[in-house]
């Protein structure tokens, strides 16, 4: 026998091995030929379907622990600066520049939309001669005098 006589059929399909078809008429065919039919539903679960419930209550907590803004400086502060800064002359200009910071920094200072920071605090308390920070605020600085 010649090899042209010979057929290898690699991977043949057996024939008891369930066939799957997405059509309709398909199915209706294998009925009306008394084929054992078994149809399964997809499931739509997903780790995707799973996430967005979890972003969901992730979102929900958030909402519920909204931070606080960072409390501002005091108004007497700013009213106190100001009224130091005035009796001694100088603008907020005068002032930034001798405490080492922007005019834009003094300005919030005075007006309080500033978020205290205790070395500028300490820089103005310093050039101006007047306690901006504790309970006495506006008395002139005693530098550890004892009253």
């Amino acid at each position: 026998m010649s090899d042209w006589d010979s057929v290898t059929v690699i991977r043949k399909r057996p024939a008891d091995r369930a066939k799957v078809t997405r059509s309709e008429s398909a199915v209706n065919s294998a009925r009306r030929a008394g084929a054992a039919i078994a149809t399964e539903k997809k499931s739509t679960l997903t780790n995707a379907g799973h996430a967005n419930r979890d972003h969901q209550r992730i979102a929900k907590l958030d909402r519920d622990n909204d931070v606080a803004p960072p409390p501002k400086v005091d108004v007497s502060v700013g009213r106190a600066l100001q009224k130091a800064r005035q009796e001694k002359g100088i603008t907020q200009k005068d002032l930034a520049q001798k405490i080492n910071e922007k005019p834009q920094v003094v300005n919030d200072y005075e007006s309080g939309r500033a978020i205290p920071n205790q070395q500028v605090l300490g820089k103005l308390e310093r050039a101006l001669g007047v306690k901006l920070r504790g309970k006495n605020i506006g008395e002139p600085l005693t530098f550890g005098k004892k009253k």
